[in-house]
């Protein structure tokens, strides 16, 4: 008889416990993601953390870039303060090694340090962890046990995976004590400073706003995907926050301390963007009068981020597969092939599905690019969220527009939870910055909706017409109202909820010329 273990419960049993994992880091990424100050970040390590992990007792210490100056950041301990301390070895020890390091307490002989403290409570063994640096300061983790552990007992890649959210969570609590110490300095508890600190809501993931079950799923997946390097392709309608959700990859990612590139592909005319993508050499073609980087090479060991990829044109596509297949690049008028470690995310609002079956996106790169795909609601089916936005949205626009909303009637709060919000989150952030300007009390009381597109429900008058053409004819009101102005605060783009590279790109495709929109009631 044969004994030897079925291949299919190893396999199964093996994907069993990657489900397992994979639930237990998106738990704490939510988790520390949520902690604010050190209190609830206290409240995350004592409860999963410590769950996970099983250990006695916490510390968290911070280091400063010279490796001199060293301060307790949160402790389980009664210790108050770690400067000057004598176990300077152990800790560079931690810093250099890309592991977990384990010690037994025993072999420590110092006094005058936490380690001292740790004895006195009967702790065993200690594992230090070095976390990834987000700004000048150095963090390592120490977890204590009573008994003696061995790394084999410890989950190192959920610990691993989960550093970085642990990392960002530290420095944005200490930016927030540090502002907050300014504030109380400058005796004016109304300084305000723009930072993600200030972006972030009690009720935001990564500084996205929403507690819907849809939104809900996404941030899970967010914390699924950011530890890999995984392709993600993200799919929405304008305005729904695609650019947010890249962001908060890649914060979530192994690349958080490098700054994530961007590049809009309808934004740029076709003849330029392969430069723009690629870089070019001196002389390689008219107006190339320098040697200059393209954006793959700046986000070499980072996340660059493709928004409308959908745009790219069809000879390039082909380029960009042989980047995402090879890892390197060539500059246009080059021959030196360029290695580039860059973690790709894209975005777009088009069905790449319809257009690969239409021949205007190669399925190969749609195969690629679309490993880890995430589909955004638009605000009509999330309308739970639109109190918690238009809340956020009175807070943040508060130093742009130079006016203290505290809220909004029931009526007005009614109003947009009905709108259909075809510019999502966008055109409700553009509609509220506008009636914060026309209020005239504390709180908003009348809000100027755009008007819903109606069509004459006549069989006999009613006529079938074209998207397009039904997108043309609107685009031409929109800009004729605008008096031909695109851009701007009271440009076609605003009244639309689209940003002005879009709409332009949206012009050209439909073969809108400024003469159109100067003729009249077209």
């Amino acid at each position: 008889m044969d004994t030897r273990p079925d291949q299919n419960s190893i396999i199964t049993q093996r994907l069993q416990e990657m489900q397992k994992e994979w639930s237990v880091l998106s738990a704490l990424n939510r988790s520390f993601s949520k902690a604010l100050d050190k209190k609830s970040f206290g409240q995350a390590l004592q409860q999963s953390f410590k769950e996970e992990f099983g250990f006695n007792e916490c510390l968290v210490l911070q280091i400063d870039e010279q490796h001199k100056e060293s301060e307790i950041f949160y402790s389980t301990f009664q210790v108050q303060s770690a400067q000057n301390q004598s176990l300077i070895s152990y800790f560079q020890q931690c810093i250099n090694s890309p592991e977990v390091v384990l010690s037994d307490l025993k072999d420590f002989k110092e006094t005058k340090t936490f380690f001292f403290e740790a004895k006195n409570k009967e702790m065993r063994s200690v594992i230090g962890f070095c976390l990834p640096s987000v700004d000048e300061t150095i963090n390592i983790i120490f977890l204590f046990y009573k008994n003696f552990v061995s790394l084999g007992g410890i989950n190192e890649r959920i610990l691993t995976q989960i550093s970085t959210q642990l990392s960002i969570t530290i420095r944005n609590i200490s930016l927030t004590e540090k502002f907050k110490n300014l504030e109380i300095q400058n005796g004016n508890s109304q300084i305000e400073i723009e930072t993600e600190v200030s972006q972030k809501s009690e009720h935001g993931f990564q500084g996205i706003i929403g507690e819907s079950k849809i939104m809900k799923d996404i941030f899970e997946k967010i914390s699924q995907v950011a530890p890999s390097e995984s392709n993600v392709l993200i799919h929405g309608e304008t305005g729904t926050g695609k650019e947010l959700i890249a962001q908060a990859i890649h914060q979530l990612s192994n690349f958080s301390n490098k700054k994530m590139v961007r590049i809009n592909c309808a934004a740029i005319p076709a003849n330029l963007i392969e430069s723009e993508l690629f870089g070019h050499e001196k002389g390689s073609f008219t107006g190339a009068t320098e040697q200059r980087k393209g954006k793959f090479e700046e986000a070499h060991n980072s996340t660059i981020f493709l928004d409308e990829i959908g745009e790219l044109p069809l000879e390039l596509q082909g380029r960009l597969l042989r980047v995402l297949q090879e890892k390197e690049i060539e500059r246009i008028g080059g021959n030196k092939r360029i290695k580039v470690n860059a973690r790709v995310i894209t975005a777009t609002n088009r069905n790449l599905e319809k257009e690969v079956l239409e021949g205007n996106f190669r399925s190969d790169l749609f195969y690629r690019l679309n490993v880890f795909p995430i589909e955004l609601p638009a605000l009509r089916k999330r309308k739970e969220d639109i109190p918690l936005l238009a809340e956020y949205f009175l807070k943040k626009l508060h130093i742009k527009t130079g006016k203290k909303i505290t809220g909004f009637s029931q009526k007005v709060m009614n109003q947009m939870i009905e709108n259909p919000w075809l510019g999502n989150i966008r055109e409700l952030e553009n509609i509220i910055e506008r009636s914060i300007l026309t209020a005239k009390d504390n709180i908003i009381k009348e809000i100027n909706l755009p008007k819903a597109i109606t069509v004459q429900n006549d069989h006999q008058d009613f006529q079938i017409k074209p998207l397009q053409e039904i997108e043309r004819e609107y685009i031409l009101k929109a800009v004729s109202r605008c008096n031909g102005r695109i851009s701007g605060k009271n440009g076609a783009a605003v009244l639309l909820g689209l940003p002005s590279t879009t709409l332009i790109s949206k012009m050209q495709k439909l073969g809108i010329k400024k003469g159109h929109y100067f003729r009249g009631n077209e």
